[in-house]
């Protein structure tokens, strides 16, 4: 599906590398099967009765040969933008990235976390609603306000986690900001605006805090009895007051993918209420009793009328808008049979394309196409299939 609200990260549901590019990440090579695939015969078969086969087979010569000519874009596009080689493929993604050891045998111990609160080189995040006090401290470079817990705000405690030099990091979910912070210098941020612009380490707490936060404010009830349940294990348990029972963070699996055709173009789809232009990778939620891969070709089916013969795992990101995890990958379109022909939902999708990389390029600098911003798994897998980053300007 393009973007339901909680994935507007990556795709357009919910939302082909090269040879190189695989290797690069590490991607492990899969083929969609069971669910999309099913009968008899030499091979795998699928409902509508074709043999499933590798991507290069069903791609043919021309898919062959457009992966070929992306390899050397992007090497030429490396060499263009000053970068050490495959560098910004292997830098990891704006939500993925962390800088503390989240230590869970802390979270039981009442007298360490009472002793790590006590102690005045703790600092604290201080959260409301989503919001964090921020610092801009250079046009790309953004850090949280992290307090003393004794100037920290009544509120429940999350811990966090400890670095390397041993400060201990707490989160204080509360009402509202520190006004004091706010006003010298400070202001309120959420992760979409301010997490690709923080360090690492912040860029984990700030994810880590924020999902957490969620999950409490959604979960203050027991499922089993109804009654209210209280923060435990240092906010990562809430356990009902009256059974007893303890309930854990929910996180909803979500598949993302750039899938390309025999021609080496990439699928981008769009809702009906995005902005005029707004593109992005097609996505979806993993349903139960469904692998990754058959979530891949079941979404892609469904959303765009696309067939796809294979799915390749590139990288995952958290995503707690309020609770999903972001599973990204690249698929190759079955040519055969009017397999890369498209029919959208109408529902999820208004719209999908076909993009070159020269229709996307021009797309982006006459201002007709935007791309997903620089925070999201979906951009980062059209850059991969692209060649290169895409212009800074060009974004939602």
């Amino acid at each position: 599906m393009p973007h339901a609200p909680g994935l507007i990260d990556s795709g357009v549901g919910q939302a082909g590398s090269t040879a190189a590019q695989r290797e690069d990440l590490g991607h492990r090579h899969v083929t969609a099967t069971q669910s999309e695939h099913q009968g008899s015969g030499p091979g795998p078969q699928r409902r509508d009765g074709r043999a499933d086969v590798p991507a290069q087979q069903a791609a043919g010569p021309a898919g062959s040969a457009a992966a070929e000519s992306a390899a050397g874009e992007a090497a030429a596009g490396d060499a263009g933008l000053g970068l050490a080689a495959d560098s910004w493929r292997r830098a990891p993604l704006a939500l993925s990235r962390s800088g503390a050891d989240r230590a869970a045998h802390h979270r039981v111990d009442e007298a360490w976390l009472a002793a790590a609160w006590a102690d005045p080189a703790t600092r604290v995040l201080v959260l409301a609603e989503g919001r964090a006090l921020v610092v801009d401290i250079a046009p790309d470079r953004t850090d949280l306000v992290l307090l003393p817990p004794a100037e920290a705000p009544a509120g429940d405690r999350i811990y966090l986690g400890t670095d390397e030099d041993g400060v201990s990091y707490f989160a204080v979910t509360a009402t509202e900001l520190p006004a004091a912070a706010e006003g010298a210098g400070a202001r309120a941020a959420d992760l979409r605006e301010v997490g690709a612009s923080l360090g690492d380490r912040e860029a984990g707490l700030l994810v880590h805090a924020v999902a957490l936060e969620n999950w409490h404010r959604s979960h203050r009830f027991c499922p089993r009895c109804g009654h209210h349940t209280r923060p435990a294990s240092a906010g990562h348990v809430r356990q009902c007051t009256a059974c007893g029972r303890e309930h854990y963070p929910r996180t909803d699996p979500a598949v993302i993918m750039l899938v390309t055709d025999d021609q080496d173009r990439a699928l981008l789809g769009r809702q009906a209420v995005w902005p005029q232009g707004r593109y992005s990778t097609l996505a979806g939620f993993v349903e139960p009793g469904e692998s990754l891969e058959q979530a891949v070709a079941r979404e892609v089916r469904e959303e765009s009328g696309v067939v796809v013969a294979q799915a390749d795992y590139v990288a995952s990101q958290p995503w707690p808008f309020p609770c999903s995890l972001m599973l990204g990958f690249t698929a190759r379109a079955d040519a055969r049979d009017g397999g890369t022909e498209i029919h959208v939902d109408g529902e999820e999708l208004s719209d999908a394309r076909w993009f070159s990389r020269e229709e996307l390029r021009a797309g982006m600098e006459n201002g007709t196409v935007l791309p997903p911003s620089g925070i999201s798994i979906a951009r980062r897998l059209i850059e991969l299939w692209y060649g290169s980053p895409l212009p800074d300007s060009a974004h939602w």
